[in-house]
């Protein structure tokens, strides 16, 4: 399944909720998204579950959970059982924040999920506590613990680096990646959302890999089976690997194999547009099986060659992080 930019287009991120427990500064603000979407408006399982399989016919393989926080809907383990039953789909992964991770993991794992991505931007307690002002620390660290022990690996830790905000935590994250095997990932503040995002917060990945190299260590390429964006790299010595996610500094545009479903249905090309089409009105109008798969392939064809200049309106929350 190819766009006009012979890009091949087999990643599908579905965000199953736009509710979230924390709020994180630079994804919602802090009395949370205003206007929350009625039930009745989010897809419900069985939608989502008739659009991954009519993806599966165009191609789609791979699937990532996200929200919100997904952790968060009631059904989430039989959802992922049934999704990890569907013929086609080769992985199942999940971003989540991590507060409910021990609870679910095991159950999360034996229904089929594969691996965890934790967004955790700070090492920290109270900065931690900061960030996304209603959070606790210890229970993320001992969900990525409970991950790690039944087997959802290789376990990806996302840190948005912000400069002023949690630059000063770059080196000790990158010695954490001699202790832990997990894949350490530091992103660039990206600008998404109305008011989140700020020039002067912005700190570029090659800053973050001098910084690591003067204090820390030599950054040792590595190659690592992916289809993901992030470039990855170990220390010397070190269990796990960092890598480093640049959408603003680096093409990965060129590389971009992914479509996003957000809660509501609406199916967008990139990250960075808000172009978006709208799947849930064909399911609820009964439209055949044919109207969907058009419309997927109408929205691949509205995928970008890169970035666009204007930023993007929805907070991120509400398109799937």
């Amino acid at each position: 399944m190819k766009d006009k930019f012979d890009r091949n287009i087999n990643y599908l991120r579905i965000s199953v909720t736009d509710r979230c427990n924390l709020r994180c500064i630079y994804c919602m603000p802090e009395e949370g998204i205003s206007k929350l979407l009625p039930h009745s408006e989010i897809l419900s399982y069985e939608e989502i579950l008739k659009i991954v399989e009519i993806g599966v016919d165009l191609g789609i393989t791979n699937i990532r959970i996200t929200g919100g926080e997904p952790l968060l809907r009631k059904g989430i383990v039989s959802f992922i059982e049934r999704l990890a039953k569907t013929e086609g789909i080769k992985d199942i992964g999940m971003t989540t924040n991590g507060i409910l991770l021990k609870k679910f993991a095991k159950a999360l794992y034996t229904a089929g999920l594969k691996r965890v991505n934790i967004s955790l931007d700070s090492l920290d307690k109270d900065k931690f506590r900061t960030i996304t002002r209603v959070g606790s620390i210890d229970e993320v660290l001992e969900g990525i613990e409970e991950a790690d022990k039944v087997g959802l690996k290789p376990i990806k830790i996302n840190v948005v680096v912000m400069r002023g905000i949690n630059d000063d935590e770059i080196e000790r994250f990158a010695f954490w990646s001699k202790e832990v095997e997990y894949q350490i990932r530091f992103i660039e503040f990206m600008p998404i959302g109305p008011n989140a995002w700020k020039r002067e917060l912005f700190i570029s990945k090659d800053e973050i890999k001098e910084r690591i190299e003067k204090k820390v260590g030599r950054l040792i390429p590595v190659q690592v089976k992916k289809s993901g964006p992030a470039e990855y790299f170990m220390l010397e010595g070190a269990k796990g690997l960092l890598g480093f996610i640049s959408p603003l500094t680096t093409h990965i545009c060129v590389r971009c194999n992914r479509l996003r479903l957000t809660a509501e249905g609406k199916l967008r090309p990139c990250l960075f547009s808000d172009k978006e089409l709208d799947l849930k009105k064909l399911l609820r109008s009964k439209a055949s099986r044919e109207q969907i798969r058009d419309m997927i392939l109408r929205t691949i064809h509205l995928k970008p060659q890169g970035m666009s200049d204007s930023q993007p309106l929805r907070p991120m929350s509400t398109i799937g992080g």
